[in-house]
């Protein structure tokens, strides 16, 4: 014998004197009644006391039919996100953590607007930065032209970057904790970084116009100096000439950093 598991619905209630909805629900049977003779201290209970005593009822109906229990609850969370603080709903349902937040359309959220990736990025050592500053300053940096600086500027917090020097291999493994900023905006401790003795200087040049250095900060988890760089010869590794790249798809090079600097990059990815 076989039981029909789509027998689930979801109602609402509407409030008959100026036509809002003001509650949403899911059930079974004659569960979408139930409510008309609540007598708790709920604002729904409330609500519908108000339009009896007004010699009305509320208007019920359902929405949608022959649902699983997990669609009516999908479709019931749905509803409520929609109208939000407009309704007397009081638990927040089932499937809460795969809706947006309210009033965050103004943010980029984790998960909603973007996802947090794993990116290759040219440390691009030469006049105007180096991979000893970066190392031992929580950074990387670039700049010097729109065309350097955009790619670097669309890292997102969470990201996990994997720093190469050219002509040396792969020196670092980090997570980017702040957006990038401009050279001149960006602290250390709370200290400019003019305040702070760097071996390149250089990294302020053009920090007034469109040229500057922009600089993403990074809580580093592994790094190594250039001269101990992690880089195999011959053997089809990961390089571009490219400020970022994404490694999502470079296996053998996610392979042979996980070995080389003793991690596993599902493990570095932050979750909620």
């Amino acid at each position: 014998m076989t039981y029909n598991t789509e027998t689930y619905y979801v109602y609402v209630y509407i409030d008959p004197r100026n036509f809002e909805e003001f509650y949403y629900g899911k059930g079974t049977g004659g569960r979408k009644s139930a409510h008309l003779s609540d007598n708790s201290d709920t604002e729904k209970a409330k609500r519908i006391k108000a339009i009896k005593k007004e010699g009305l009822e509320p208007i019920v109906k359902v929405i949608a039919k022959s649902l699983t229990e997990k669609e009516a609850f999908l479709v019931e969370k749905t509803l409520i996100w929609k109208l939000g603080r407009s309704l007397t709903n009081l638990s927040s349902g089932h499937f809460a953590d795969k809706f947006r937040p309210h009033n965050t359309f103004h943010q980029d959220l984790q998960s909603f607007d973007f996802y947090n990736g794993l990116y290759y990025v040219n440390v691009g050592e030469g006049p105007h930065r180096c991979w000893i500053d970066c190392k031992e300053f929580g950074f990387l940096s670039a700049g010097q032209g729109k065309k350097w600086s955009a790619p670097i500027r669309t890292l997102e917090v969470g990201d996990i970057v994997a720093a190469y020097l050219k002509n040396h291999g792969y020196v670092g493994i980090g997570r980017v904790t702040e957006k990038a900023i401009r050279v001149n905006d960006f602290k250390i401790d709370r200290k400019s970084l003019r305040q702070i003795t760097l071996k390149e200087s250089n990294i302020f040049d053009n920090c007034y116009n469109d040229k500057s250095e922009f600089l993403v900060k990074i809580d580093w988890i592994k790094t190594v100096d250039g001269k101990q760089a992690k880089w195999k010869s011959k053997s089809g590794l990961f390089t571009s000439q490219l400020v970022k790249a994404s490694l999502q798809g470079q296996q053998k090079t996610r392979n042979f950093l996980e070995t080389e600097f003793a991690i596993k990059f599902k493990d570095l990815f932050l979750t909620d």
